[in-house]
């Protein structure tokens, strides 16, 4: 009986051993797998342009996962509705290498509390001239005092997409004018399509 008694007694101890071996282990994998780099480029996308494609075509190579922030933005009164602007943007992505990272959610609210609850650890940003470097210099400053952990990355615009800014490609094309070098053809016929029904 004895004998019986310690017999249980030690597999009871080596299932013990083997349980908190097997949680250290865990834990230390935990501990040591790199988390993923998680980068967030919020707009109004009202439409995406080829300068936007060309920022996102840079950063992505830059994460393990590329968050795209589609702006609600009321206040600027955008031409398409979120909804319009969001399938946009995801129909433009299907075209661009490493796409399988890359997601496109809805925004509202603060910029940092979305950043933050999508586990983003960089913000990227696009440059177009000084005007925006003093615009989001003010910005970057104030984001640091909501949450310092969180980094601002910019990326110059190419020199062919400086002067593309959407809202400039709405009113040449609300004018008359030809905006096939600014925005991809699907954006295009949108944007027609959209004026024409005004």
């Amino acid at each position: 009986f004895g004998a019986a008694i310690e017999v249980r007694l030690i597999f009871i101890y080596s299932q013990v051993i083997t349980a908190i071996f097997g949680f250290v282990e865990k834990f230390m994998t935990l501990k040591t797998t790199p988390s993923q780099r998680i980068g967030l480029y919020p707009g109004t996308f009202d439409p995406i342009t080829k300068g936007h494609i060309d920022i996102i075509r840079r950063a992505v190579k830059l994460f393990d996962v590329l968050i795209i922030g589609v702006a609600i933005n009321e206040d600027k009164g955008p031409l398409f509705s979120l909804a319009e602007r969001v399938a946009m943007v995801e129909a433009e992505m299907a075209h661009i290498e490493c796409a399988a990272i890359i997601r496109v959610v809805p925004m509202d609210g603060l910029l940092m509390k979305f950043a933050e609850d999508h586990g983003a650890q960089c913000i990227v940003r696009g440059l177009r001239a000084v005007a925006d470097f003093e615009y989001e210099f003010q910005m970057v400053a104030m984001n640091q005092k909501l949450n310092s952990e969180i980094e601002t990355v910019f990326f110059m615009a190419a020199p062919h997409y400086q002067a593309i800014a959407s809202r400039l490609v709405k009113e040449i094309c609300r004018l008359g004018g030809e905006v096939k070098d600014f925005v991809p053809a699907d954006v295009k016929t949108a944007l027609l399509e959209k004026l024409r029904a005004k």
